[in-house]
């Protein structure tokens, strides 16, 4: 019974102490998580695109698939000839393969008892062909491509159906941007965390954690939102590029 009346205080001791060490912990571990503190930096930079891409293309119809590719390189030389005649040299541009879909028509048949039947009945051929311009860090280039883009009536007015696509605009050097936003980003961030810190009359401790959001470019001047997969403009010359970087800092 001595034995008994012995050990359970004991225990019942060794207990509260190992308790009382688990809420301490668990008091510290809070503590060192409040202590820190979150901030979003944004890096940001206008530039302007120094690559381009514009692609044109024009169509031939005929009852039979020589007669459509025939009549395509007839079209072919006359398209290169055009842009021979504004300035452009054979090596600025290139010609696709010839493409052929076959076309039909709709035709309506009166039937006995007033039946009406649609039938699909084949009506021949399209042929067409592609010609692209591209440039890259050639800006004499670059404006020859877009100032021919606005005189292409001309291809359609010589009886070729001709039809240009939109320009393409991006930049040859991505990388680089990319790392110089990430600076930016990192040091507003950096600054942001020192102000808040300082006007709290606190000290900021060690860098805890660092985290990178979501690489956009759009348009300069363009009010279209951050999207959670990122944004790519490639129709704008003159683009902004973001990102954001959210640093962690334990507080002193």
């Amino acid at each position: 019974m001595k034995y008994e009346s012995f050990i359970k205080p004991a225990i019942i001791s060794v207990a509260i102490i190992i308790t009382a060490l688990i809420l301490g912990g668990a008091f510290k571990n809070r503590n060192i998580t409040q202590d820190s503190i979150s901030v979003v930096g944004l890096g940001t930079k206008d530039f302007e695109s120094d690559e381009i891409l514009w692609t044109g293309n024009y169509s031939a119809r005929a009852k039979e698939a020589k007669d459509a590719y025939n009549m395509i390189n007839a079209d072919k030389e006359k398209v290169k000839s055009f842009f021979q005649s504004k300035g452009f040299k054979d090596a600025e541009f290139s010609f696709g393969g010839v493409t052929f879909e076959k076309i039909f028509r709709t035709i309506t048949i009166e039937q006995k008892g007033e039946q009406i039947k649609q039938e699909q009945v084949f009506d021949g051929y399209i042929a067409t062909q592609t010609v692209a311009f591209s440039s890259r860090k050639n800006p004499v280039l670059m404006k020859k491509i877009e100032s021919v883009v606005d005189q292409t009536s001309e291809l359609i007015n010589s009886g070729i159906e001709f039809e240009g696509s939109r320009i393409q605009y991006t930049y040859s050097d991505l990388p680089s941007l990319k790392q110089n936003l990430i600076e930016k980003g990192t040091q507003d961030a950096r600054e942001r965390a020192e102000k808040i810190v300082l006007t709290a009359n606190g000290k900021l401790g060690k860098l805890k954690d660092a985290s990178m959001g979501v690489f956009q470019i759009t348009g300069k001047g363009s009010i279209e939102e951050d999207s959670y997969g990122g944004n790519f403009d490639t129709y704008s010359k003159f683009k902004t590029a973001r990102i954001t970087v959210r640093l962690t800092y334990n507080l002193q």
